[in-house]
Parts: C-alpha cells; structure tokens; sequence
C-alpha cells in the first residue's frame, strides 16, 4: 500500500524509518512546502514537490498519507487538508513500540522506537509519542499534542490538544496539561498546568501564561 510523506524534515527521516520498519506501508515520496527541495531526495525517496502537487498524486492512484511535521499546529492543519482532498490519513507505529491491546488510537499517530502506550490510554489524531516515551493506564492525550522523547505520563494524565511535553519531562498521575501548553525539557509537573502556559522544572512552575488568540 503506497504512502506519501507530507514534510521532509528531520522528523520526516524518523517516520520514513518507522515506516520502513513497520513494512505495512510502501513510502513512495515527499511533500513540502520548501520549493527547494522538490526534485531532491529524501531517504533514497524522491521530494515531488510542494503541497500542490497533492491533487497530482491523488490522480495517481496514491490514496494514504502521513503528516510528518514537528509542529503541533501545522501538522493539525494539513491534516484537514488532506483529508478534504480525499487522502485517507494513517498511523506510523514502530515494531519496537508496546501498544497495550485496549488503547485507543487514532489517526496520523506517530508512535517511535520504544515508546510504550499503555492500558485504556486514548490517543487522538495527529498525536505523535516520540522514541522512548510513556504513556501510562488511561491518559488521554488530545489532537495534535507531541509527548517527546523519553516523556513519561503516569495514569490518568490529561494532555489537551496541539500541548507540547519537553525531551525527558514527567508528568504525576491525575495532572491535566492546557491545551496549547509547553511542558520545558526536564521538567517534573506535580500540578496542573494551564492552557496555553509555560511551565519548567523541578518541580515545574509556570513562567509564562497567554489565551486563546496567541494558538495561531
């Protein structure tokens, strides 16, 4: 089943490996917005072009994509484009990972080499759980959040869409994190921490704090 990569970056290497790893999916190209890199490659896989080139490839029978962008809010975003454009979105989950068999997944869901998801925990689209991280018993993680590289969120932690959770940070049990929030690298959250707030380490506490129209 062929597949399009949407975002050659570094974080597009990673889900091209975890792909390949994964051998359910054949990746057969790049998407991105950089004009500079069309006709380059990729991985040993070819840059077609930027966004516009999507309607082309739907003309060419390719029907599956993945988003493989670092930032929350853009990866949300071209997620509904390419679901208008008729793409059907699909999850790069590495062999290496543990998924427990009664968590919920969505869709356009990166999960990375040792990263474990663990009982009754419910993730939602375009949610990536970078290499190494944890998601414990019945978190739920919002769209568009990215737990990065070795997270952990222990039971029942509640991370709410397009938040950012820092290389390395954990989170106690119960704690809620805000939409749109940033949990800094290290970090140890033993309270909740507020929407679209800042908030770094040991124990964290909030440096900075917004609303709603700083999210665009």
């Amino acid at each position: 089943m062929e597949i399009i990569i949407v975002g050659a970056g570094g974080h597009g290497k990673v889900v091209l490996d975890v792909l390949r790893a994964a051998g359910q999916y054949k990746p057969v190209g790049f998407v991105d917005a950089d004009t500079s890199l069309a006709g380059t490659t990729v991985g040993d896989l070819p840059v077609v072009g930027p966004v516009n080139t999507l309607p082309r490839l739907r003309q060419q029978r390719v029907k599956r994509a993945i988003i493989a962008i670092g930032d929350n809010r853009t990866r949300v975003r071209y997620a509904v484009l390419l679901r208008e454009q008729g793409f059907e979105l699909v999850n790069a989950i590495h062999p290496a990972a543990s998924i427990s068999p009664s968590a919920i997944l969505g869709v356009n869901i990166v999960v990375a080499a040792q990263a474990a998801i663990c009982t009754e925990a419910r993730i939602a689209d375009s949610v990536i759980v970078n290499t190494g991280a944890i998601v414990d018993h019945e978190c739920v993680i919002a769209e568009g959040v990215h737990v990065a590289p070795k997270v952990c969120l222990a039971g029942r932690v509640r991370v709410g869409a397009c938040a950012f959770v820092g290389i390395g940070a954990n989170v106690i049990q119960c704690m809620s994190v805000g939409e749109y929030a940033t949990i800094g690298a290290g970090a140890v959250v033993i309270q909740d921490v507020p929407a679209y707030s800042t908030a770094v380490g040991v124990p964290a506490r909030i440096i900075k704090t917004g609303g709603p129209d700083q999210k665009d």
